[in-house]
């Protein structure tokens, strides 16, 4: 592995960049980050970059769009100093959902954010468990989508109550939970929702058998609780034994989200760092770090090894 790159932290979850960094044994890169009073934004270098690889770890997580101008604003000074690549290593991708218009006069901002990494001179983006996995196809660059199943999974091992069902709370997260239901030895049940209006889905349908099972509920991203919440209700009804677990990855958990979860009587709460998440307090959220994982990610790529049984 070659020892000419560089790590640099953002402000977004600085905590991640550092254990990344521990853990491929070098310090992370020194820089500036400063806010002017009118929310301009400046990043300054201090050491040199010129032909080193650079890798810049900065989740575009709420506050999104100043974490967004932020990685931009590195990638562009690590172009300006003359790097030899940047890797944007964006834990959790904000705007992944806006993906299509919907029939409607609307901008396709996961492109738009796809064009603007690009211009700025990042070369490369790696992630984790994208929530839309077409998102790849508005980029004209490498981009790797890492796993973090692995990662809850083992950490779920020994906390799971025995013959638990693993429960997708639409179709569209059934790859991923029949993934966590081999890792677990369980079996699957997948929810299925009718939109009811913008804001509003409802669980019509319960495929599979959770009569006097406790439940595990995956999904890539838990941000109000109220895709939790109505997937709770729906599996309560079709006779699940209460106190249901959840694991995701991205625990953005908006203001009230964790209040919503608790009265719908959530026993645990499984996420990773891959955006900061406050877990004072609150016994039943567990933080889970990915940084061993995004640093075997960045070692393969140091190294030209593939990145496959990490995706």
């Amino acid at each position: 592995m070659t020892e000419d790159f560089i790590i640099f932290a953002g402000t977004a979850n600085p905590e991640l960049a550092a254990g990344v960094a521990r853990e491929l044994g070098v310090p992370l890169g020194a820089c500036a980050i400063e806010r002017f009073p009118d929310g301009e934004l400046s990043v300054r270098l201090d050491e040199p970059v010129r032909g080193r690889e650079v890798f810049v770890v900065q989740p575009t997580g709420p506050p999104v769009n100043e974490n967004l101008v932020e990685l931009l604003a590195f990638a562009d000074a690590c172009r300006r100093a003359s790097s030899a690549r940047v890797t944007a290593v964006v834990p959790y991708f904000g705007y992944a959902r806006a993906d299509k218009r919907n029939g409607r006069r609307e901008p396709i901002t996961a492109s738009m954010v796809a064009d603007l990494m690009q211009a700025v001179g990042i070369t490369h983006v790696v992630t984790l468990d994208v929530h839309t996995p077409q998102l790849e196809g508005f980029f004209r660059i490498p981009f790797d989508s890492l796993s973090a199943v692995g990662v809850l999974a083992e950490a779920l091992r020994e906390k799971l109550p025995e013959g638990a069902a693993v429960v997708s709370p639409d179709a569209g997260r059934a790859r991923m939970a029949a993934e966590y239901a081999q890792r677990l030895g369980a079996p699957v049940v997948v929810l299925l929702k009718r939109r009811e209006s913008g804001t509003e889905t409802r669980v019509t349908h319960v495929v599979g058998d959770v009569r006097g099972r406790p439940c595990l509920i995956v999904d890539d991203m838990i941000s109000t609780g109220g895709t939790i919440v109505e997937s709770v209700k729906a599996l309560v009804a079709a006779g699940a034994r209460p106190g249901v677990s959840v694991a995701a990855t991205h625990g953005l958990l908006l203001d009230g989200a964790r209040d919503k979860l608790e009265r719908a009587g959530v026993r645990e709460v499984f996420v990773t760092d891959t955006v900061k998440t406050a877990a004072e307090g609150r016994a039943q959220l567990h933080v889970i770090s990915v940084a061993p994982l995004v640093a075997a990610a960045l070692r393969r790529l140091l190294s030209n090894e593939s990145l496959g049984d990490l995706c």
